[in-house]
């Protein structure tokens, strides 16, 4: 009997999968797609309804020989690339490339024509050959022996959403990019999601240069028992004027403040009221793609970019005694559902391994409510609760222990008890010359700790004293202090995420690339706190896009994209018909701007003079920022780097002990980090050492760019 060909996108998934399927399989890798657009030409034909002309990348054609020969000799291919759009995408596109008449296109169930045999497709001999799609959440046993007894077609409406997106942003981007060389210079790109991340964070920026900061005071009151041999002082904070409730910002002046202040010397401090009552704080839900990369960059300070990579190596296998295992479900991901049997073994853990009391009676189950949610059917858990991190820990390097240490324990934790906490209000009536003021004391105690004796959660613990209704108080002193509002934070990459999400603009599989893209381009970079800020060409491209391209880069115009997607994936809307409402009128914006909107003048005078000709040099902008020119350019084509000042990063250099690490740039501007002693010490690093990733040498010619 001839074997079955199992074909996954990852060679590591491959090696898990092998474990379980045994004799009779073979299962090989597709390294991703193995088709696409062509990168030298658009590869869309617009003329007749968006065809998209693939091809077979140069680096795959040996892969794709050997896959067909495989498939040749092999009774039944089965297709188990991952269950979201891009691994039915995979699916599909494995199906053309193999030379196999493509099988009977899948519906959603309710859709699905009678009578219709999908199973078998003829080979080039004419034999007949089978064909089948599965999809499973995790890689375990369970789970793929499940999905072999259960596989199905591919799913014509994924793949569509699919290729809807990759033509649109195919469209935007091979239109576009000419448009910004031609009205700034060459290099530089646009893109249809990525422009609109852009812009956020330009507007943040704005609204941050144009803040101005407000003046305000508070003031504090340290007051202790009467007889305090045995109680610790406490602070309340003045809340009332009078019959007036003072909000945050009431106090606008130090005069204001020293009013009080005076009136206040002589009071006398007596407790008004006691409030007391109990507190329930529930756990949060389980991880979806967009909780975990932020939960992922507060906890652990990693980028969503290395968070995704870390938990694709968890999902598609580790090695443990018993050989590769998947430690974690799907990774992404936009929903909170959790399947009967996890919750089930969740249950069994924490009566067996945490007590008793820190088990439901009935399981927890959450609600999805993020806009637009879609793409996989549960939420991001590990596989086995009995995998604990402690457990797995010899086998995972420190970041992958982290990060499934992180995922283990937010998992359990929503299935655990709400952690009680008894609350205190307490509000003390002082008796000024003038007025009477409420000064108010909150207080809180930890009286069980449920969820979070597995995770850990900020529980602001402040026990105050015993105290009664009508029972006098000591003025240990009064704490008057001043303070200015701030303006809005630089968005981090966990904020980008959170507002990404809530405003509809992307997916899970799409917000690591999204920030990522944005820093390679240059548009943004960050700083030293690992905020995101936009750098003076991304100020310029942004401005150049919202004037004459005012769609592409509207968030409620791009979210009403991916609600199209959606319904595309839905088999609600042809996909063709997405891309025709949108690129006629773009096409006929483009033409227009191409002829209204004038070259952007970058250029800006210096008071040097170019060493070769003589003539003025001048600041030019590049894509990797300024650079100096000569301004007889053609017939001078001298350039040379403008000399920025070091910019530290507040660490000494970890091989001379002596240098700063500052950040500095190689000549095609690409950011690395480098010892301030260069050349006496060469140490450099592309990775940033305040969030350390496997280390990367700088090559030692790039270590001076300058």
């Amino acid at each position: 009997m001839a074997n079955s060909l199992v074909i996954v996108e990852s060679p590591t998934k491959a090696k898990t999968i092998s474990r379980f399927l045994g004799k009779g399989f073979i299962v090989e890798s597709s390294y991703g797609h193995v088709r696409d657009l062509p990168s030298s030409k658009l590869g869309v034909d617009t003329e007749n309804n968006f065809e998209p002309k693939y091809l077979v990348p140069v680096r795959a054609k040996p892969l794709v020989k050997k896959l067909k020969e495989l498939a040749g000799k092999a009774g039944k291919i089965i297709l188990a690339t991952d269950e979201d759009r891009e691994g039915e995408s995979i699916a599909w596109h494995l199906v053309q490339a193999l030379g196999l008449n493509e099988p009977s296109i899948a519906r959603p169930a309710s859709r699905k024509k009678k009578g219709k045999d999908s199973s078998a497709v003829a080979d080039k001999a004419g034999k007949l050959k089978t064909v089948e799609r599965i999809v499973f959440h995790e890689i375990t046993k369970t789970a793929i022996e499940k999905a072999l007894a259960n596989p199905r077609e591919i799913d014509q409406s994924l793949v569509d959403a699919q290729q809807a997106r990759r033509v649109l942003d195919r469209l935007v981007g091979y239109k576009l990019s000419p448009f910004l060389w031609k009205k700034f210079f060459r290099g530089l790109s646009a893109g249809r999601v990525q422009s609109v991340a852009v812009r956020l964070i330009v507007e943040r920026e704005r609204e941050i240069q144009a803040f101005t900061p407000e003046e305000y005071w508070t003031i504090g009151a340290e007051l202790n028992k009467i007889d305090q041999s045995d109680t610790a002082s406490f602070v309340a904070s003045l809340a009332k004027k009078g019959d007036k409730a003072l909000d945050k910002f009431a106090l606008k002046s130090k005069d204001d403040t020293d009013l009080i202040l005076s009136d206040l010397k002589e009071a006398s401090w007596v407790v008004e009221n006691v409030e007391k009552k109990s507190v329930n704080k529930n756990p949060l839900p389980p991880f979806t793609t967009s909780t975990l990369q932020q939960a992922a960059f507060q906890r652990l300070g990693y980028s969503a970019k290395q968070t995704m990579r870390l938990a694709q190596q968890l999902y598609e296998g580790i090695d443990l005694d018993e050989g590769a295992v998947g430690l974690i479900t799907y990774m992404r991901t936009d929903s909170v559902n959790l399947s009967a049997d996890s919750l089930q073994a969740a249950q069994e853990f924490l009566h067996k391994e945490i007590g008793e009391k820190y088990a439901l009676p009935e399981p927890r189950r959450f609600k999805t409510s993020s806009k637009g949610a879609q793409e996989a059917h549960e939420a991001i858990r590990p596989t086995n609760p009995s995998y604990t991190p402690d457990s797995v820990k010899k086998f995972l390097d420190a970041r992958q222990f982290k990060l499934y240490d992180l995922i283990w324990r937010r998992f359990l934790a929503c299935q655990m008890p709400a952690a009680s906490l008894d609350s205190v209000a307490i509000d003390i009536k002082a008796d000024g010359q003038k007025e009477n003021y409420i000064f108010r004391a909150n207080g809180q105690r930890l009286r069980f700790d449920g969820f979070l004796k597995i995770y850990q959660m900020k529980v602001a613990e402040n026990e105050l004293p015993d105290l009664a209704p009508q029972e006098n108080l000591k003025l240990e002193k009064l704490l008057p202090e001043q303070h200015f509002t701030e303006p809005p934070p630089r968005f981090s990459e966990a904020s980008l995420v959170k507002i990404l999400e809530k405003n509809g603009i992307g997916r899970p599989s799409t917000y690591a690339p999204i920030i990522s893209t944005i820093q390679d381009r240059g548009y943004v970079q960050k700083n030293e706190s690992r905020r995101l800020a936009p750098t003076e060409i991304g100020f310029k491209v942004n401005d150049m896009l919202v004037e004459n391209f005012p769609k592409v880069v509207d968030t409620q115009f791009t979210a009403k994209m991916e609600s199209e997607l959606d319904e595309v994936a839905d088999g609600q809307m042809k996909w063709q018909d997405v891309i025709k409402e949108f690129y006629g009128p773009f096409a006929q914006n483009l033409e227009e701007k191409y002829e209204s909107v004038k070259k952007e003048d970058m250029i800006e005078t210096t008071n040097e003079v170019c060493e070769k000709c003589g003539k003025p040099m001048i600041i030019r902008m590049g894509r990797f920022g300024k650079f100096m020119a000569c301004s007889g350019f053609p017939d001078c084509k001298n350039t040379k780097a403008i000399k920025q000042e070091k910019q530290t990063i507040g660490m000494k250099c970890p091989k001379c002990l002596e240098g700063d690490i500052i950040i500095k740039r190689t000549r095609r501007g690409k950011v690395f980090f480098g010892c301030s002693k260069y050349p006496a010490c060469d140490h450099a690093s592309w990775t940033d050492p305040r969030n350390p990733e496997p280390d990367k040498k700088v090559k030692k010619e790039e270590n001076n760019p300058d």
